[in-house]
Parts: structure tokens; C-alpha cells; sequence
């Protein structure tokens, strides 16, 4: 009997796991007027493009950062990268940080074309 029910919650929690690409919520939240934006790339690759109103943060100052940008941790925080991986940290850190409402875009590419067409 314990491994059934082992099982399911198992099964129900890894739908919930942090770091997972929901481009979709993503692209909802980010026309949210209270949404905040934020590439995690390094520099240089922001340089070669970004989307309009992202802020450059990169994921290991996060943590240092993200008070002056979102001081409230209800507000909607959007990320994205190269390619997710490290959006997917960068979430990571924010919900420990106490964070509710964070979505991993995924990457830059991707979503910039996908704006492109709309």
C-alpha cells in the first residue's frame, strides 16, 4: 500500500519542478504592465541583442540583485537565456528566494522570433 501512494505524490510533484520552459505563460506574463523581464546571459550576448525592456542580470548576481528590480516577491518575473539552462538557475534562486511567481522562458532566440511574428 505505501508504494502506490509513494508513487502518485512522486508523480504529482514532478509536474510542479522548477527550471521547466512554460514559454506560453511566459509570453502572457511578460504584456502584464507589473511584469519584470530579465536576461541572465553575459554581456555580450546581450550586446547582440535583447528583448526590448529586459534587464541584464546574470544568474550568480541574482541573488545580490533582484531587490532593486522586483522588491515585492509576488511580482511576475519572466527569464530567459541562451538556451534555458540558465533561466532554469536562475529560477531556481528566485523561488528560494521566496519568489511565487517566476517563469522560464527559455531562449532568447526562440522568443524573440515568436515576438517577431506577433
Amino acid at each position: 500500500m505505501r508504494t502506490p501512494a509513494l508513487f502518485v505524490l512522486l508523480a504529482l510533484s514532478v509536474g510542479a519542478t522548477a527550471g521547466e520552459i512554460d514559454r506560453n505563460t511566459a509570453l502572457q506574463v511578460m504584456q502584464r504592465p507589473d511584469a519584470v523581464l530579465i536576461d541572465v546571459r553575459t554581456a555580450e550576448e546581450f550586446a547582440e541583442g535583447a528583448l526590448p525592456g529586459a534587464r541584464r542580470i546574470e544568474t550568480p548576481d541574482l541573488a545580490q540583485r533582484i531587490g532593486n528590480v522586483a522588491p515585492d516577491k509576488d511580482t511576475p518575473v519572466v527569464l530567459y537565456c541562451r538556451s534555458g539552462r540558465r533561466s532554469s538557475a536562475a529560477q531556481d534562486v528566485l523561488e528560494k528566494l521566496g519568489y511565487s511567481q517566476v517563469i522560464n522562458a527559455g531562449s532568447y532566440d526562440q522568443l524573440a522570433a515568436i515576438l517577431q511574428r506577433n
